[in-house]
């Protein structure tokens, strides 16, 4: 068994940096004989990181097979035992979990190295606001089981509370522990990191496939179905226990993909050594400073989202929705998609304009961004050539039809050219103005803080306020300016963008025209894939760009 924790100098105290020298990685049974240390550890990493690769790619696939065997052949392998596959899954990531808290960060020179750019505060919000709506659609899910206690499973109930303790428990760790660089007991903590991982995968790929549920909600069974008898009865409490279901169905499958980006980056971090003299003093911060038209720009385009999401809902809940809705949502879309996309290729332009150094530093964060932001992208753009081949296929000259071929075409650009935007700026290092910035403002800060303002200054403060504003937009050069305009104003198109289909809005399935082309539980598939991976890639499309806002 390889020798777990390191050998350090005992006269070094625990809050300092180690020196790497006195620093030894965990020998494992692959450890070969090399001519140098570098050499030495560099090899045990990789070893540790393909075996517990293989154990994660192992657990997915007998994951896999459980629930395609459930889709395929439903009465040899039930719904029932996917669960219980996935409970005792969960029980050993709780296991390992507690003793990571309880033992492992807590032993002597455990977690000498944070890394800064893991688990911004953005992504671990997320987690939070995402896990807690979780929750909330496991305690409707056990009410609405209770409900209907005399045809349901009581497995039905169980599982979802084993979900709850397994989504508080893995929210604190991931709060916690995201930029822990842990440099003891390697290979178990890649293990226990992996197995979650591979979890929380399957947990989305069943949430993905399983629409019984929403079929017995939505009354899509075939008539004589054995499970048409198990209908809510004519009670307020059912209704809402169906309602909050439904709500919040999108939701759990976004808490996933989120805790296995996360847990990813904790993942690569494991054993990683940070070299302190590369971490800049300063860094920028997010400030509302060079921003005219974007903001403007967005707040526009998210007012008019609002209120078009609001119709639509208003219309698409009633008995039959009408097609001018579906008309007035894809217009929206029609005209803010092509605006955002030109946003993206001027800040590329621009981007290739300017004259600042490639950060080319070892940053994992970075580099799984950039694979979320491609991998999470082609949700979106799986479903719109789904969409193509099915409109052009029945009759592309039907208004409603050309608008969402339209839509879907505008969709795949969007996509493209914000990655591209985003992957530029991302792999840029901050402006030197931008940093240096950041100390004379906080003095003017602190001297705003010491004054007492009244009534009768009040106007005269907003005026040097405004002043000043006014002072350091026209102090910025033009291409700083139109970085943070184009910048900002996606961020605010990428939140209207998320907020709509995490809410409700979900036209591609409610239109009915994929659907009657592939098929019911086809299409259901197609949206289930692509539209998680939709929602999260506007999510992570918004931290992107304030990277983006921030260091330009």
């Amino acid at each position: 068994n390889p020798s777990q924790g390191s050998a350090f100098a005992p006269s070094r105290p625990a809050s300092a940096p180690a020196d790497t020298s006195t620093i030894h990685y965990e020998k494992f049974w692959l450890y070969r004989h090399c001519s140098s240390v570098q050499q030495r550890d560099r090899q045990a990493q990789k070893a540790g990181q393909l075996f517990s690769g293989l154990l994660a790619m192992n657990v997915v696939f007998l994951g896999s097979a459980f629930i395609s065997s459930v889709i395929f052949n439903h009465v040899a392998i039930t719904l029932a035992d996917v669960w219980i596959l996935l409970s005792i899954l969960k029980v050993l990531c709780l296991s390992w979990i507690i003793y990571y808290l309880l033992g492992t960060s807590r032993q002597p020179h455990a977690v000498l190295y944070r890394d800064s750019h893991a688990g911004p505060i953005w992504i671990r919000g997320s987690v939070l606001l995402f896990g807690s709506f979780s929750i909330l659609l496991n305690v409707f899910h056990i009410g609405y089981s209770a409900v209907l206690i005399q045809c349901k499973s009581r497995v039905e109930i169980v599982f979802p509370s084993i979900e709850i303790l397994f989504i508080c428990t893995q929210a604190f760790f991931l709060w916690r522990h995201s930029k822990d660089c842990i440099q003891v007991q390697h290979n178990f903590t890649r293990c226990g990191l992996m197995l979650t991982i591979a979890t929380n995968l399957l947990l989305w790929l069943l949430a993905v496939t399983n629409d019984t549920i929403h079929m017995e909600i939505e009354s899509q069974l075939p008539p004589g179905n054995e499970t048409t008898s198990c209908t809510c009865p004519n009670t307020t409490i059912c209704k809402v226990f169906q309602k909050g279901y439904i709500l919040l169905y999108p939701f759990n499958t976004e808490y996933c993909l989120v805790c296995c980006s996360v847990l990813y980056v904790m993942w690569k971090n494991v054993g990683r050594r940070i070299n302190h003299h590369h971490v800049p003093h300063i860094k920028p911060k997010f400030k509302l400073q060079g921003v005219v038209f974007g903001p403007l720009l967005g707040a526009t385009a998210v007012i008019s989202g609002i209120c078009v999401f609001m119709m639509y809902q208003i219309q698409a809940t009633s008995s039959a929705a009408n097609r001018q809705v579906f008309v007035m949502y894809y217009s929206y879309y029609i005209v803010l998609l092509p605006l955002m996309s030109v946003g993206a290729v001027i800040g590329t332009i621009i981007h290739a304009l300017e004259k600042r150094e490639l950060d080319t530093l070892k940053n994992p964060t970075r580099s799984l961004d950039v694979i979320l932001l491609m991998g999470a992208a082609l949700g979106q753009i799986g479903m719109s050539y789904f969409s193509i081949v099915a409109l052009v296929a029945t009759d592309p000259r039907d208004l409603l039809n050309s608008l969402i071929l339209s839509y879907s075409v505008l969709l795949i650009f969007q996509n493209i050219t914000q990655n591209v935007f985003i992957i530029d700026g991302l792999h840029r290092q901050p402006s030197v103005h931008a940093v240096a910035s950041e100390l004379p403002e906080e003095q003017n800060h602190e001297a705003c803080d010491q004054r007492r303002v009244s009534m009768l200054e009040l106007g005269q403060e907003i005026r040097k306020v405004s002043l000043s504003y006014i002072h350091s937009y026209s102090h910025l050069s033009w291409k700083r300016r139109a970085l943070r305009e184009i910048s900002f104003f996606l961020v605010l198109c990428n939140i209207i963008l998320w907020i709509m289909p995490t809410f409700g809005a979900h036209p591609v399935f409610e239109n009915g025209l994929e659907k009657s082309f592939y098929g019911y539980s086809t299409w259901f598939a197609i949206v289930n894939f692509g539209l998680p991976l939709g929602v999260f890639y506007r999510m992570h499309s918004v931290g992107g760009l304030l990277e983006v806002y921030i260091t330009a």
